[in-house]
């Protein structure tokens, strides 16, 4: 699938890809949020650099954007998921297998085949990708018009683009994974803002009682709640 098949089936892409993120692997929540979260332009990054934040901010913005008929990866907040994320146990691989050998070409379900953590394959990834994107367009990819940004990405995502620093692991395939995991994720983990992405596509959240609902033909009308008793 191509960066712009998510701008242009965008419901039918997220309700699909609701049905498959395991957001369990992220164990690390952000605390609840009793104020109001602070701009992204205002954010402090917890794992970024602020090169590394700006070209977040831009990639995510491309793989699930703002246009269409459901909020995008910026207005659900994204980016901070994905900081805390690879500041906490995930980004470091607590609880992975990470011994060697290290072959990339292994089936799939021979499992991770990087010596990188998570965090160690963005900060590689970025940074060799933002130097392709600046010897071939001449701009790192927070800069690139919207067109080039998909086309860059479509091309890192075919394996056009070879990344070497990420030694074997698939870049592109963890943004993209984390991506729909910060959209779909309860809002305690940072993403999924005003459970916005779970209000697009009629998903409930934590409720936990649906007995009143048994036999009942007719769609259900209460709007999603969070872990943390929040209600859109």
């Amino acid at each position: 699938m191509s960066t712009r098949d998510h701008s242009t089936t965008r419901r039918g892409f997220l309700q699909s890809a609701a049905a498959g993120v395991a957001v369990s692997a992220m164990t690390h929540p952000a605390m609840a949020q009793k104020q109001p979260p602070v701009a992204l332009e205002e954010y402090s990054p917890t794992y970024f650099t602020a090169e590394e934040w700006t070209f977040i901010l831009a990639a995510t913005a491309r793989l699930i954007p703002s246009e269409g008929d459901g909020p995008g990866a910026t207005e659900t907040r994204v980016p901070v998921f994905i900081d805390l994320q690879l500041a906490g146990d995930f980004g470091n691989a607590a609880d992975w297998y990470m011994e060697g050998p290290h072959v990339p070409d292994a089936p799939a379900q021979f499992g991770y085949q990087s010596p990188l953590t998570p965090a160690e394959v963005y900060r590689a990834g970025i940074a060799e990708f933002d130097e392709w994107c600046r010897q071939n367009h001449n701009a790192p990819f927070a800069e690139l018009d919207a067109a080039t940004q998909d086309a860059a990405l479509t091309a890192l995502q075919k394996g056009d683009i070879k990344l070497a620093s990420t030694q074997g692991a698939s870049f592109f395939g963890l943004l993209l994974q984390n991506t729909k995991e910060g959209y779909f994720a309860d809002p305690l983990y940072g993403g999924n803002h005003g459970m916005a992405a779970w209000v697009h596509i009629g998903f409930p959240g934590a409720r936990a009682s649906y007995l009143e609902w048994v036999g009942i033909d007719k769609p259900y009308p209460l709007g999603p709640v969070s872990i943390s008793g929040e209600r859109a």
